[in-house]
């Protein structure tokens, strides 16, 4: 997938994973994914859209001001109404902020949140040790947060408390981007956890600290 941050900003980002992890006893990963699912209806609603707009046009063009040659008029509405479809399903391709606007709500959060599950499985983040593993996931083109953590972590932060970590993220991707958020998200789980460090967990290390960026399922 195209880069999201600079070789800077990801230097930065596996520096204050690491610091938070030596503050916290927590196992953190970073991820952005591109898309959480491919979404292939998305094309054939645009396609409905520009259809069913262009072919009321016509058909109220043709009723305002009639033609003195019906069989050419149908054939001219059927083309530019297909032309038409087939233009917004391909802008959808094309264009991720076009492609958003036929995004239902419910179904970016449920596919960010089943993409944040099977990275977690995938990338093992449950073999820590005290299951102290704890995923931060931007999914780009949903707009969407997840803040999945294991069971250690999970038993020192309640649900409020989690979804005050993905609340910050998501407003500061707003103002800062991408890397803004996962910086937020870091601060917050900070000092969220400060203190509550098992002193056994100090220094230990058991999950790379670097970002993962991936773009499809």
């Amino acid at each position: 997938m195209h880069k999201t941050l600079d070789d800077q900003e990801r230097r930065e980002l596996d520096r204050r994973v690491a610091e938070t992890e030596r503050k916290t006893g927590a196992q953190i990963v970073l991820a952005v994914a591109g898309r959480c699912d491919s979404y292939p209806e998305l094309p054939w609603k645009a396609f409905a859209l520009g259809a069913a707009v262009t072919g009321l046009t016509a058909c109220a063009r043709d009723m305002l001001r009639p033609s003195w040659d019906p069989d050419a008029a149908v054939l001219l509405a059927v083309a530019t109404t297909l032309a038409a479809g087939a233009a917004c399903a391909l802008l959808c391709v094309l264009l991720p902020g076009f492609a958003r606007i036929f995004l239902d709500r419910h179904r970016a959060e449920a596919e960010t949140l089943q993409y944040a599950q099977s990275l977690f499985v995938s990338r093992d983040l449950a073999s820590t040790k005290r299951r102290t593993g704890i995923l931060l996931l931007v999914g780009l083109f949903e707009r969407r947060v997840v803040v999945l953590p294991d069971a250690g972590i999970a038993a020192r932060l309640d649900a409020g408390a989690i979804a005050g970590i993905a609340a910050v993220m998501t407003s500061a991707m707003r103002s800062s981007g991408v890397g803004g958020a996962l910086e937020a998200g870091l601060a917050q789980l900070g000092e969220l956890l400060s203190g509550t460090n098992p002193a056994s967990a100090a220094g230990i290390d058991e999950l790379p600290n670097r970002l993962i960026e991936e773009d499809r399922p």
